[in-house]
């Protein structure tokens, strides 16, 4: 339950606040960070990917909510990003992620997700869309 409160319910009230500052200015950009473990699913990891699976539907449909006060919406969901929060993979399981499951063969990089990051906001004219920065990996087969 603490998966919902953290990668759902917060969202979901901070976006409630940020959006009303941003509705008196007629404009605005909100980005939520999924995961493509909430698009392809994550063994061991159930509530994580549920929560983050919700959140390409939520910019979606704060992005309908929003788009009349000049607001846009959109989600990013990076897939194996080398931070912190992969430091409990086994220097195998790395190498296993970057020979079979990656197809560009390297983990990516937080600075490849603010890059995309500044693209999506600085472009006032996407709005209710999911971008995906995974280096491929849905067109891998293993």
């Amino acid at each position: 339950m603490n998966a919902f409160a953290v990668h759902v319910h917060a969202i979901y009230l901070l976006a409630k606040a940020v959006a009303l500052l941003m509705a008196q200015q007629r404009e605005g950009a909100i980005v939520l960070l999924g995961s493509a473990a909430g698009l392809r699913d994550c063994l061991g990891a159930l509530a994580y990917g549920i929560v983050k699976g919700t959140l390409p539907q939520f910019a979606r449909a704060l992005a309908r909510e929003l788009a009349d006060k000049g607001i846009r919406v959109n989600c990013i969901s990076p897939g194996v990003i080398r931070t912190p929060f992969q430091n409990f993979l086994t220097p195998e399981q790395v190498e296993v992620n970057i020979r079979n499951r990656i197809p560009l063969h390297r983990e990516g990089k937080p600075e490849d997700v603010a890059e995309l990051i500044v693209s999506v906001v600085q472009n006032d004219f996407i709005t209710g869309e999911n971008f995906v920065i995974d280096g491929g990996m849905p067109i891998r087969i293993v």
